[in-house]
């Protein structure tokens, strides 16, 4: 993005803002970042995790976003998941401006538009498959009665539902990343925001969770896939690489 483009979005307007979002929107583009920059203060220098990324995800897209250790991807995915802010630069989500969001608000967006997957799972160990999907409805205030049924839909997306009763330690590593799956699901979110959800598992359970977010991939979902492994982003349909802060190329794999 040219010198003088980064100075107009830094002058844009509130009403500018709202209008870019809304124009966003309309053209089902649900994550939009513009400059976006992360940087740490440490000791006497400053470290910039995140170096001006320009990175358009449409909804319906399978997107990978790839790097090695240290390049910057985690970070640019709490960035995208909401889970830490700019410090600089604009992220739209789903036509809202996340980067400008209060923490309140950014709780509620985690909430309602990202479902996260992660590497080790996060279930609660005492709770059934049923009451983990449960726990992101009890957050947005649902009734007891629709969340039993959202949650029941959610597992039975994964084929998970005859395991709904059992805890965590009575399923398999690959059943609890369903499990994991299917509460990232239960709001409907925007995007399915998964990192490395295969790395603690084996590799034929790997490959079945894969094939589950290519089935996700197909039903209409927005997947975005944080991984350094080659093999995993290959499942993606269009992949992100990621190398000192910066995007280093951006491929599409498959239509």
């Amino acid at each position: 993005m040219a010198i003088a483009e980064v100075a107009a979005i830094d002058n844009w307007t509130p009403k500018e803002r709202e209008e870019q979002g809304e124009s966003l929107q309309r053209d089902g583009i649900v994550i939009r970042t513009y400059d976006l920059w992360k940087t740490y203060i440490m000791g006497d220098q400053e470290i910039n995790a995140v170096s001006g990324v320009d990175v358009q995800i449409k909804r319906g897209e399978y997107v990978a976003i790839m790097g090695p250790s240290g390049s910057g991807k985690s970070t640019l995915m709490n960035l995208i998941g909401c889970l830490d802010t700019p410090s600089r630069g604009l992220y739209y989500l789903n036509g809202k401006l996340a980067s400008d969001m209060e923490d309140d608000e950014l709780a509620r967006i985690r909430n309602k538009e990202i479902g996260f997957v992660f590497q080790t799972f996060n279930l609660l160990a005492r709770a059934s498959a049923l009451h983990n999907v449960e726990l992101p409805l009890i957050y947005a205030g649902i009734s007891a009665h629709e969340r039993i049924e959202k949650a029941r839909a959610a597992l039975r997306a994964v084929d998970l539902e005859k395991r709904m009763d059992h805890k965590p330690n009575e399923l398999s590593g690959g059943q609890r990343q369903r499990v994991a799956i299917a509460r990232a699901l239960v709001n409907n979110p925007s995007i399915l925001l998964a990192d490395e959800p295969t790395g603690a598992l084996d590799t034929k359970t790997g490959d079945e969770i894969m094939a589950l977010f290519e089935r996700l991939y197909n039903e209409g979902n927005t997947i975005v896939l944080v991984t350094h492994e080659p093999d995993i982003a290959m499942h993606a349909h269009r992949i992100i690489h990621i190398r000192d802060g910066k995007v280093d190329r951006d491929e599409v794999t498959r239509k």
